[in-house]
């Protein structure tokens, strides 16, 4: 039967809302407690849940700031946190002991971002990448003890991926986005030489440097040394359509170690022995893992986790265990341990399945062009197609939709509005080929994909196509104003967050880091200015007729927010009905439960005002 205003379907909509998330959990190095970040206070921080005997769980106090990530040292005595003030994108790194006592900055760059990478296994050393205002990175050994400070790298769109125990060898990461290059660096004798500016291009690097996998197409993006630093295992897609997992050897060999056809290696996880390795693939959105032997090859799969996706992975020190960031549809995000001897999973911290939730379905269809595209289908239970749809796009654009947590959804579907979430060209997970096909120019084909996913759920008789709205974050923000400029017929309604409305401004005042390294998706701000501005949706907002929701955070210098208060400003001037709802106290994320929840109540609210109503004649 149709859906009825006013009956809504029982769907667990404030639930989703008040469960709390746990994210990037770390073993306790004697795998005694799992700590991870948890937002049950009201704002991430960090939490220690012991794993043995009937103890609860207890916050560890590193101040009022968002955390991000969590990591103990190899002694136990400290954690590393990742503190981002304001829910910004200038991140600082803090040291704190699990009781929550002597709590210290390591690294706060003015102006910049910092982020841990490891414990080196020496002492109380930590490997962290501090990025400064000018957008050169550091890679700098810091003593958590007393404070003291070793660069050993330096250059732009440079991050630190790892250092050998011995302190002798480094693995570097350069590269804007989609074209990352991995470098093994010689510390023996001394540290990397720099120009003056900081940079270290090609001919001026240092002569312990050896690039790896050179004269590939592709990216290298994750990579970790063995323990005695001699073989480089790395996650890349450099000469291949599919990322996999590589070996280098010392010798310069080369080992293709794991690689599937139908799917996209996501994330590994070495053991401390360096003997094995975990593997979470991405098959299709969802997770599935293995076992690897690094010296023999030899796979063993494990049972399916107890949720869609896993989100992080880290395995104990003496490789018995695996712990994981987990989610789904129906599941918030929490942390399961994995007995890798058995494939036993249990839940150690988190909130239950949610009954009811909605569980997509994933669908393929092709575009105008014939590329195909896919999605994931939330229909509203209990109603009869057609019925009002927001069509919701990922950010990245890189980025994948996949089956997570969405409380979003849930509210969504609980009002009788369904959801469609597409992966369109330019998408991860499936291959490289995919990825880049949105790059420069080809940012046009992307724009027609939304239109054409708005399109397909009218032609599949699921979305009434009076009532289809078009809502997208980051990335997805930009796509959202694109596809609302160029086919306003299609769109009844709007909402972007966090969406760049015009590239020469976003170039202009976003952090040099991110500008440099978004190049190659979106191009030159000056050598193609011409492409960009017939890209960027502001510039065609005279062709703005959908109502619009614009939804930022203040501290936001990822997209900064004159992004959004010029899209609003040209909206009004227009006279499109336009609503603006700007978070004083978050940046590029929404990482507070109460923010959360405001944000899914005035989304859904904007969008049964424009969907829910009598449709357009």
């Amino acid at each position: 039967m149709t859906h009825i205003l006013g009956v809504r379907p029982h769907l667990p909509a404030d639930a989703s809302l008040a469960a709390w998330h746990c994210r990037a959990p770390a073993l306790a190095p004697d795998a005694s407690a799992v700590a991870f970040v948890g937002d049950s206070g009201g704002s991430p921080r960090v939490w220690v849940q012991p794993l043995t005997g009937e103890a609860e769980a207890w916050p560890v106090d590193t101040g009022p700031e968002p955390v991000a990530d969590v990591g103990w040292s190899p002694d136990a005595r400290r954690l590393a946190v990742r503190v981002v003030p304001g829910g910004g994108e200038h991140a600082q790194v803090w040291t704190v002991r699990p009781d929550g006592t002597d709590l210290r900055p390591l690294a706060a760059p003015a102006g910049g971002s910092a982020s841990f990478v490891r414990w080196t296994g020496r002492g109380e050393l930590l490997l962290v990448a501090e990025t400064s205002a000018s957008g050169v990175t550091e890679a700098v050994l810091v003593d958590a003890v007393s404070g003291s400070r070793e660069v050993v790298a330096a250059g732009p769109l440079t991050h630190p991926a790892a250092i050998s125990r011995d302190h002798r060898r480094m693995l570097l990461r350069r590269g804007p986005r989609g074209v990352r290059r991995m470098s093994v660096v010689d510390l023996a004798g001394g540290s990397e030489r720099s120009t003056p500016d900081g940079r270290t291009p090609a001919e001026d690097r240092p002569p312990g440097e050896r690039p790896l996998l050179t004269g590939l197409p592709g990216s290298t993006d994750y990579g970790i040394l063995s323990p005695d630093g001699m073989t480089v295992y790395l996650l890349s897609d450099a000469g291949r359509d599919r990322p996999a997992l590589v070996a280098v050897r010392g010798d310069g060999r080369t080992d293709t170690l794991a690689e599937r056809p139908d799917a996209d290696l996501d994330q590994f996880a070495l053991s401390a022995d360096g003997d094995r390795a975990v593997l979470v693939w991405n098959v299709s959105g969802r997770s599935e893992l293995e076992l690897i032997e690094t010296d023999t090859g030899a796979l063993h799969p494990l049972p399916p986790p107890p949720a869609d996706v896993v989100t992080s992975i880290r395995v104990s020190l003496d490789g018995c265990l695996a712990v994981l960031g987990a989610e789904g549809p129906g599941r918030p995000p929490h942390v399961l341990l994995c007995e890798l001897a058995t494939g036993l999973y249990r839940r150690v911290a988190g909130a239950d399945a949610l009954a009811e939730a909605v569980e997509p379905e994933l669908v393929r269809f092709p575009a105008r062009d014939g590329v195909e595209l896919s999605g994931w289908l939330y229909r509203v239970p209990g109603t009869q197609a057609p019925s009002p749809f927001l069509m919701y796009l990922h950010g990245g654009p890189e980025y994948q939709e996949r089956p997570t947590f969405n409380p979003l959804y849930q509210n969504l579907l609980a009002a009788g509005i369904g959801v469609f979430a597409p992966n369109v060209r330019g998408s991860s997970g499936s291959g490289r080929a995919f990825r880049d096909a949105d790059n420069h120019a080809l940012r046009f084909r992307a724009i027609d994909d939304a239109a054409d996913c708005a399109e397909e759920l009218a032609r599949l008789g699921l979305a009434d196509p009076a009532r289809i709205a078009c809502m997208g974050w980051s990335y997805g923000g930009y796509l959202t104003l694109a596809a609302l400029v160029t086919r306003p017929d299609l769109f009844r309604a709007g909402v972007d967050v966090c969406g760049i409305s015009d590239f020469e401004t976003f170039y202009a005042r976003t952090e040099p880091w991110i500008a440099a390294a978004a190049v190659s998706e979106y191009g030159h701000p000056r050598d193609d200015r011409d492409l960009l501005r017939a890209l960027s949706p502001l510039r065609s907002f005279d062709r703005l007729t959908a109502p619009l929701l614009v939804v930022h955070g203040a501290h936001d210098t990822n997209v900064p927010v004159r992004e959004a208060e010029q899209a609003v400003q040209a909206a009004r001037g227009r006279g499109v009905p336009c609503e603006y709802l700007l978070f004083e106290d978050e940046g590029h994320e929404i990482r507070r439960p109460a923010n959360r929840a405001a944000f899914v109540r005035n989304v859904v609210a904007w969008l049964e005002r424009h969907l829910i109503v009598p449709a357009r004649v």
